[in-house]
């Protein structure tokens, strides 16, 4: 190797180990939360989705992902989570839940089961119904 272009092949090297790897790729689940009830929302309501592994029936469920939107939508509003796929494990089950709150008081959530293989297959997008809570 001729020595002028030794400086060269070091310095490169030196910045390839420099450079930060690339980001994680993250997957995603859209859908929508939406009601039957024929009523607005409060402008304020907030709606909250989160992607849980309920693989453990003693224990809380562990959240992977989780969104709040904005106020001043009504339904059916549309979400995507975005979650890391090397925290799915296999064996485990994971399910979606859905409320919506107003000035901390909830007035919606769900009230069945959302599972959500998270390995391509589900349809998407997803439909959350949520229940008025009394």
């Amino acid at each position: 190797m001729n020595r002028q272009f030794l400086p060269l092949v070091l310095m490169a090297g030196l910045l390839s180990a420099c450079a930060s790897p690339a980001p994680e790729p993250k997957a995603a689940l859209r859908g929508e939360v939406f009601y039957l009830q024929r009523i607005a929302l409060p402008p304020s309501a907030q709606v909250s989705v989160s992607l849980q592994d309920v693989s453990l029936a003693d224990a809380p469920a562990l959240e992977l992902a989780h969104q709040t939107l904005p106020g001043g939508q009504q339904v059916p509003i549309a979400f995507t989570l975005e979650y890391d796929p090397k925290q799915v494990k296999p064996g485990h089950s994971y399910a979606l839940s859905a409320r919506i709150e107003n000035a901390g008081r909830l007035l919606f959530t769900n009230t069945e089961r959302h599972s959500v293989k998270l390995d391509g297959s589900d349809p998407q997008p997803l439909r959350i119904r949520v229940d008025a809570v009394r």
